[in-house]
């Protein structure tokens, strides 16, 4: 290629994708396209579907392109940004708040399914639904966004085995074992501790999982629920949203002693995009603006305007701490560096966070090439980028399918809260 040559593709990338493209060479780029047409790019877990339930009545229309213009709330996702930040897979997380239980847990997770599967089918050139490792490689081939679902919390099965069995059926591929609150049979990272881990009915929850074939999630769970869970598991785990606690203290992250766990049982720790879990600064300043808000609501009671004009100057005078796409590499190096690079994976949380919310360049799903680019700077090899990528991933779901088989003459669980079986 002539200079000429090479810098008029690098003027053209710059100006067809100004989001991810700016600040990488076409050397750079030409090689992260090589690595993600090899291995799919599989990000642990996006949370659009939440968004369009919460804020756009379920529809599923227009997000060809330009959801960052939405009102009342710019989306990270669409499917032109999709193919532009190279995704090859996608779980998408079927998520509801941890005060909804019960049978009214399991109907509103079925509405998330549904949205997940309407939107697949509405987008055939851009999206396709897959259950398995191979599906993910075949879907990729292609040239679509292999999609997958996620339970995003053990409340959601209404503490029945019953319901997991059934949304296994419907496609999904993981459970995380609890969300931001203690459920039936596991303890939160960011609640009290209620059974220190996880209980008898916990054990046999990860078992039915283990027998179906569905991945273990270990984020958003206390540090003492990821120890029980590896000790019970089969199978290998994901962490599919979660930091390193080593560099930021959030109690949702991960400790080191838990990754040398994670890597003796072939699970993968998948890095997000969160500046609350990635930044030890950032989380400080989070509690000093939640401690004024607290301060402000018991001074001015009944006075909402003073309440929002003090605030705004608190904020004014307290800017949040930022950062750039090098510290989730940090991150990602970390969990390298004591868990091993088989043992890291990518799992952003986009849009189930604020744009604002993560490092410059990286609020959209287009932006993993920086990630990349950033990391290829560092000295990573493209063997390390692949696994990084997803080839870990497939890894683990081969392992799990593999389980799944050894005991698929194992009867289905009638385990009950109560410890009785089911009638």
């Amino acid at each position: 290629m002539t200079i000429k040559a090479a810098l008029l593709l690098t003027a053209a990338m710059l100006i067809a994708s100004p989001a991810t493209a700016q600040r990488i060479d076409a050397r750079t780029q030409a090689r992260i396209d090589r690595i993600l047409k090899a291995t799919p790019l599989i990000d642990g877990h996006n949370d659009i579907a939440e968004q369009l339930r919460e804020n756009y009545g379920m529809k599923i229309e227009g997000l060809a392109s330009g959801t960052d213009q939405w009102k009342p709330k710019p989306l990270m996702t669409d499917m032109a940004r999709l193919h532009q930040g190279r995704v090859g897979a996608q779980f998408w997380s079927v998520y509801i708040p941890s005060e909804v239980t019960g049978d009214a847990a399991i109907r509103e997770t079925i509405e998330q399914i549904d949205i997940v599967k309407r939107m697949v089918k509405a987008y055939p050139n851009d999206l396709a639904l897959a259950g398995t490792a191979d599906d993910i490689v075949r879907v990729h081939k292609t040239g679509r966004v292999a999609s997958l679902i996620g339970i995003e919390g053990g409340h959601q099965i209404g503490g029945n085995l019953a319901a997991l069995r059934q949304f296994y059926e419907l496609g999904a591929r993981y459970m995380t074992l609890t969300h931001f609150k203690n459920n039936e049979f596991a303890d939160s990272a960011t609640d009290d501790p209620k059974y220190h881990g996880i209980n008898a009915f916990g054990r046999a929850v990860i078992h039915e999982m283990n027998r179906l074939g569905m991945l273990v999630d270990l984020s958003h769970v206390s540090p003492e629920t990821m120890r029980d869970a590896l000790k019970v598991t089969r199978a290998p785990v994901l962490f599919t949203h979660s930091d390193a606690r080593a560099l930021s203290d959030h109690p949702r992250n991960v400790p080191d002693d838990v990754l040398t766990l994670t890597a003796a049982n072939g699970g993968v720790v998948m890095v997000n995009f969160y500046m609350g879990h990635l930044s030890e600064p950032y989380r400080q300043w989070s509690a000093a603006k939640a401690a004024e808000d607290a301060r402000l609501k018991s001074l001015f009671v009944g006075q909402p305007e003073r309440r929002d004009s003090a605030m705004k100057q608190w904020g004014s005078a307290h800017p949040a701490p930022t950062a750039d796409v090098g510290l989730i590499a940090d991150h990602i190096e970390h969990v390298a560096k004591v868990a091993g690079y088989d043992h890291v994976g990518i799992g952003g949380d986009l849009d189930g966070i604020d744009p604002d919310e993560a490092p410059a360049g990286m609020n959209s799903v287009s932006g993993y090439p920086l990630l990349f680019a950033e990391l290829i700077r560092r000295g990573w090899s493209d063997a390390n980028l692949a696994k990084l990528a997803g080839g870990n991933v497939l890894r683990v779901m081969r392992r799990a399918e593999a389980i799944a088989a050894s005991m698929k003459n194992e009867p289905p669980s009638m385990a009950t809260l109560s410890g009785q079986p089911g009638k």
